[in-house]
């Protein structure tokens, strides 16, 4: 099997675990397939080592997260949105308004806060496996985690008691 067979097979195995993780972090579909082709073009330069490590999947994976928090400073810098979204007319028990507004609150945290959240509760990883992923300590992640609850919990308040909750599950792990 040679470089580009073993790529390939990586590919195919791993494609859609990290488009996921990728449309978490972007939120909008085109940008994490761009977001995911980006990072693949670098772990297809670096494959003649990473097809060696017992993960490669983790170097992708982290590869991800910063290459999103590098695209939104860029874009920051130039970008500016005005329009408040709509107020909200739903009730709040309807899945699919759920996930909008989860989603939408997401895409107004910053984007360490939002690559926290995602790797913890939506990835389901630990406090170590995120603080690996994001390059830092385990103390920062549980503070990122903190302030974005309590974001969301402003951003959504209709999810304050559920996302309490997650909070107190946290602290007695």
């Amino acid at each position: 099997m040679d470089r580009n067979d073993s790529f390939r097979e990586f590919v195919a195995g791993h494609q859609q675990a990290l488009m996921r993780t990728a449309y978490l972090l972007t939120g909008d579909a085109h940008q994490a397939e761009d977001l995911l082709q980006n990072v693949l073009l670098k772990v297809l330069g670096r494959w003649s080592r990473l097809s060696r490590v017992e993960h490669p999947e983790a170097y992708a994976r982290k590869a991800l997260v910063n290459q999103h928090i590098s695209w939104r400073r860029r874009r920051a810098r130039s970008e500016f949105p005005t329009a408040e979204p709509p107020d909200r007319s739903y009730s709040s028990e309807d899945s699919t308004v759920v996930r909008l507004v989860m989603r939408r609150a997401l895409m107004r945290l910053p984007p360490r806060q939002r690559a926290v959240i995602v790797l913890r509760y939506y990835e389901d990883r630990t406090e170590r496996e995120t603080a690996e992923l994001m390059s830092c300590s385990i103390g920062t992640v549980k503070s990122q985690a903190h302030y974005a609850l309590a974001r969301l919990r402003e951003l959504a308040p209709e999810f304050a008691p559920k996302l309490a909750d997650i909070e107190a599950e946290e602290a007695y792990r």
